[in-house]
């Protein structure tokens, strides 16, 4: 019964690939709207050759493409586009290893079965079933859990240039410079992922007519990074008062560190904490290993 059904399943699922690859879903007029007023795509840092995206990406590449094309793998929930941004991970290679980790996932218990029944051990057909389709699913979502964990390193990282970049700003306007040419020339001082990010989001406003605002702000909502939002609010808000833009921005530089300290603070008492579990796991092993001969002792004399 559970094998036909699982049959009954994989053929369904045939079936709704075959009218998904004939009649791939048409886009919404509100998202092709957005996607002609959205500024340009923000380049990669960096080309990345086969040998690089790793063999994952590359032997579940055509499954990846496959379902795109049909609209499957289009459905991606908002966080875990921002993970991929601000990693400057493309949708598409994310998609082929999770199609990779599912597929091997999907065959690790089939396989482990066939083998030990080439030894003499046979289970039942209901457990090597039921086991690849469990590992096939969570093999497809580990992934994102990786990509989260990633992601937030990234914007820590992402937070840290910030706050420096705040602060060449603010030295630019004491010296007597606008708010937009400050913004540039300190972006142009670092080769970090900060600076990068922020020099090419304030090329593509330049090249739209955008306020660097409004740039920031898009930016921020990306990636995920509130401090850019609440940047992009700030330079609105101040308008064209060289003072008023400079007290601002130097007050944020000031709050991002003192949030950026109390973060460090709190995951070394994190840290410290978790030492101590080991600590008494050892404990716990040295009073069994003094006390386990008087046990055995005390039990043979009883």
């Amino acid at each position: 019964m559970i094998a036909a059904l699982v049959c009954g399943g994989i053929v369904g699922l045939g079936v709704l690939l075959i009218v998904r690859g004939l009649f791939p879903p048409r886009p919404r007029l509100a998202d092709a709207l957005a996607e002609l007023r959205s500024l340009p795509q923000a380049r990669p840092l960096a080309v990345m050759d086969d040998v690089a995206i790793g063999f994952t990406a590359r032997f579940g590449g055509p499954i990846a493409r496959a379902l795109r094309r049909m609209g499957i793998g289009d459905a991606t929930f908002a966080s875990l586009r921002r993970d991929l941004a601000i990693l400057e991970r493309s949708p598409e290679r994310h998609l082929a290893e999770k199609v990779t980790i599912g597929i091997f996932g999907f065959f690790f218990v089939p396989f482990v079965a066939g083998f030990l029944a080439l030894d003499g051990a046979h289970l039942p057909i209901v457990l090597p079933i039921w086991g690849a389709v469990l590992f096939g699913i969570a093999g497809f979502f580990v992934p994102d859990l990786g990509v989260h964990t990633e992601a937030s390193a990234r914007r820590a990282e992402f937070r840290h240039g910030l706050s420096a970049y705040l602060d060449l700003v603010v030295i630019a306007l004491a010296a007597g410079g606008g708010i937009e040419t400050a913004l540039a020339d300190a972006s142009d001082v670092g080769d970090g992922f900060a600076f990068v990010r922020l020099r090419r989001s304030l090329d593509d406003a330049r090249l739209a007519h955008l306020p660097p605002g409004e740039a920031f702000g898009r930016l921020g909502s990306d990636l995920g990074v509130d401090e850019l939002v609440e940047l992009s609010a700030s330079l609105a808000l101040a308008g064209a008062e060289g003072a008023r833009v400079r007290s601002s921005l130097q007050a944020k530089a000031i709050s991002m560190r003192a949030h950026e300290l109390a973060e460090a603070e709190t995951t070394d008492q994190a840290a410290t904490e978790r030492m101590s579990l080991p600590l008494v796991l050892l404990l716990a092993g040295f009073m069994v290993l003094i006390g386990f001969p008087a046990l055995v002792r005390v039990s043979h004399g009883l």
